[in-house]
């Protein structure tokens, strides 16, 4: 029995040894942090969207286990980021079509976010 045991894991770690495929590089989350520096070449638009993406991810809260305070929490950053996001094309863009629609977002997503605060405090969070 203990034979048959050690064979099929001997098989087991040798087909998923041959479905492995080596990584070329980190995850997308551990490169998060180096491709959000901003660089001398960036333009004033791509510092500014760097810089609300990394705001953004160091405003995002620990998980707490309830998924309603989770979602309230999370949308309330993610929301902040999507305002700080629209805000670098309202002051860098030329194209009115994506203004007006970032004007749209903002005044969305302040609303929303109005309300995910309300909804925490009723709830003590």
């Amino acid at each position: 029995m203990r034979r048959i045991a050690l064979a099929s894991l001997a098989i087991i770690c040798g087909t998923a040894a041959a479905w492995a495929q080596p990584a070329s590089k980190p995850p997308m989350g551990m490169d998060m942090p180096m491709m959000m520096q901003p660089n001398s070449s960036d333009s004033a638009a791509t510092k500014g969207y760097k810089a609300a993406m990394m705001g953004m991810m160091k405003t995002m809260p620990t998980f707490s286990g309830d998924a309603d305070v989770d979602f309230m929490k999370q949308m309330r950053s993610h929301h902040q980021g999507a305002i700080d996001m629209a805000k670098v094309v309202l002051a860098n863009g030329k194209d009115p079509q994506v203004k007006a629609l970032a004007n749209e977002i903002v005044s969305a997503q302040e609303k929303e976010i109005a309300t995910i605060d309300q909804w925490l405090k009723a709830k003590g969070r």
